[in-house]
């Protein structure tokens, strides 16, 4: 009996991701103008063979954390002035999500909110004392300004899944990412719940030129600053003696 059960387990144990990503490094040069990430992999069982069951795939790629202040502008005898202003604590520098169907036909609310599964429930970590409506109206805005900036994304059958065993999703990152390290989360869903998980890192990182203009400024940011300031100064000065002279 004891055999016949651990077998019975065996046959029953959850299928196991194996993700990839086309690059796991991205270097930032002069004249960058974005790139875009193949993130794929395969389904498999415990044995290393098929998985062959339906499953759904959700990949989450998601970028350093920054604390960020979010002030809001109002207009004040005709001129714009900062408001109200909200904190967060750890707001990530760019988020994608894709997924092989609609979240919500994969997952309820409660499920997408524990592993971020779209920008709506993105976990920003408010801080200080707020209302919760003005709270929910600053993260609101704050999405909506990093989807516009093309930081925030979401891609609802971005993924296509082979055979129930292979599976792709193409993510675009624009210009303006920030440097540092990305992490791509895949999961694996089945009948509403998350049965597997497995992540994957990419380095964007500054070569060349820029990668030496960065770590000066912040190695030496004193003799940094004094030096973008003389060079504005030198700058302003030769074009105004080159003005004076035509």
């Amino acid at each position: 009996m004891l055999i016949l059960f651990a077998v019975l387990l065996m046959g029953q144990r959850d299928p196991i991701l194996v993700p990839e990503v086309s690059q796991h490094e991205i270097h930032v040069r002069q004249g960058f103008t974005g790139t875009e990430l193949l993130l794929f992999g395969a389904i498999l069982d415990p044995g290393g063979r098929a998985a062959g069951n339906q499953y759904d795939i959700v990949v989450v790629l998601k970028g350093p954390s920054e604390p960020v202040r979010l002030r809001e502008k109002e207009r004040f005898a005709g001129v714009w002035v900062n408001a109200a202003s909200s904190d967060f604590r750890s707001v990530p520098s760019f988020f994608a999500m894709a997924s092989s169907r609609p979240v919500s036909d994969i997952v309820d609310d409660k499920t997408a909110a524990i592993y971020e599964f779209g920008t709506d429930y993105i976990q920003l970590s408010p801080s200080g004392v707020i209302d919760p409506v003005e709270q929910a109206r600053f993260a609101a805005g704050l999405v909506d300004l990093k989807t516009r900036q093309q930081l925030y994304k979401q891609d609802f059958g971005g993924v296509q899944v082979s055979e129930q065993v292979l599976y792709q999703a193409r993510i675009s990152l624009p210009s303006s990412v920030t440097t540092g390290t990305y992490t791509a989360e895949t999961f694996a869903i089945s009948r509403g719940r998350v049965i597997a998980s497995a992540l994957a890192e990419v380095e964007v990182k500054k070569v060349g030129f820029e990668r030496l203009i960065a770590d000066y400024s912040q190695e030496w940011s004193l003799i940094y600053g004094l030096f973008a300031v003389f060079l504005s100064v030198g700058m302003g000065w030769a074009a105004g003696r080159l003005f004076a002279m035509i």
